[in-house]
């Protein structure tokens, strides 16, 4: 009787713990073998995973990701052209670690340079880069310093625009992955970051991707790799799919096998538990309000597109939205005026708030401004 008794309360137990542990929905861990590792959701920077994400350290060629940067910059601006023919310096030429075998005065297009820096990883080509751009190596790395503190970069100093071991040439994984974000808005760098295997000088030279998951992995777009004796085996690695755009940053690992199996993981870790949803406006805001006061009693309304929000796919909380209009608004009102705000939240936490503003100025009624408008009605202007 009393085993019975036993059997019946333990099966009890059973029954009411499955739906409490099937309700306790979790992320799932992941582990990597990096000294120091970050994955970032490109398009608004939210961290997804880090791990030891602001210790300093080497990044070796991962270190072109800046110099493709200001390259693509220069581009935009004008200073560079693509078909433009630029002339190796004895500096450059000087090069050690992987090149491409650069001779001092020989010529190349901008366009292979590109190619060789993000393809073949060439030191070479990089400070070639570098030069035309700002007149010298020493004066590109003060442009590549300036534009990390600009980015908020502040784990990093940068010595060389190739990334070859230097004392105090140092950066942070996080670093990395604000660098590369920024590099992704150029959808440029992804037409050189793709190739696997192309040529240069007529078809004499062969370049081969030193990104092994442009053949493994699905939705990969690049980024950079990078080794050195200091620096171990480093990579930032991108990749979308459905929309989700991720950075997988992961530095001084032992071997390439283990750099590429760590940014695989995180880049799995970063599609499996995450999704983008995008955000709709309410109905009413885009339309008018009444004002009091004023020479019309209407003020349109506008606010800009809230764009996409980076979810968990287990957090269990639909999106929901709210809208705070002003009830009561007086003239004068300028064009810009902010008159309330979209807020979305996920459960009790607020996601992003967007401001609702005046798409037109109202004029206050005064004596003076209704004198103006009759004298114009009557003169007929």
């Amino acid at each position: 009787m009393f085993k019975r008794i036993v059997s019946i309360f333990i099966s009890v137990l059973l029954v009411f713990s499955v739906p409490i542990v099937a309700n306790a929905v979790q992320t799932p861990a992941l582990e990597v073998s990096a000294p120091a590792a970050v994955l970032m959701e490109a398009e608004s920077g939210k961290i997804l995973f880090e791990k030891n994400s602001h210790e300093q350290r080497a990044c070796a060629s991962v270190t072109k990701v800046m110099t493709l940067l200001l390259t693509m910059e220069a581009l935009d601006s004008g200073r560079l052209g693509l078909s433009d023919t630029l002339t190796s310096s004895a500096h450059a030429a000087s090069m050690g670690g992987s090149d491409i075998w650069l001779e001092e005065g020989e010529t190349m297009s901008v366009d292979d340079l590109i190619k060789a820096t993000a393809v073949a990883s060439a030191n070479d080509a990089a400070v070639v880069l570098a030069e035309t751009i700002s007149g010298s190596e020493d004066a590109f790395v003060a442009e590549m310093n300036k534009k990390a503190k600009s980015l908020g970069m502040k784990d990093t100093v940068f010595k060389n625009c190739n990334g070859l071991d230097e004392e105090g040439h140092l950066t942070s994984a996080y670093d990395v992955a604000v660098m590369s974000a920024e590099l992704t808005k150029h959808p440029k760098i992804f037409d050189y970051t793709s190739i696997w295997l192309d040529n240069l000088r007529d078809g004499k030279t062969q370049i081969v991707n030193t990104n092994k998951l442009l053949k493994t992995y699905n939705g990969i777009t690049g980024l950079k790799t990078g080794t050195t004796n200091d620096a171990g085996c480093c990579m930032s690695a991108t990749a979308t799919r459905d929309g989700l755009s991720l950075i997988a940053v992961v530095l001084g690992c032992d071997t390439g096998t283990g750099r590429f199996a760590d940014s695989a993981a995180l880049l799995d870790y970063g599609f499996a538990n995450y999704t983008v949803q995008k955000l709709e406006l309410p109905k009413d805001v885009n339309k008018s309000q009444t004002v009091t006061g004023g020479m019309t009693d209407k003020v349109r309304l506008e606010c800009p597109d809230p764009g996409s929000m980076v979810i968990s796919r287990t957090a269990g909380e639909a999106i929901t939205t709210e809208c705070k209009i002003k009830k009561e608004i007086t003239a004068p009102v300028k064009k810009g005026d902010v008159l309330g705000e979209v807020n979305y939240y996920s459960g009790k936490d607020m996601l992003k708030s967007v401001k609702i503003t005046a798409k037109n100025s109202v004029e206050e009624m005064t004596f003076s401004s209704v004198f103006r408008e009759l004298f114009r009605a009557l003169v007929g202007v």
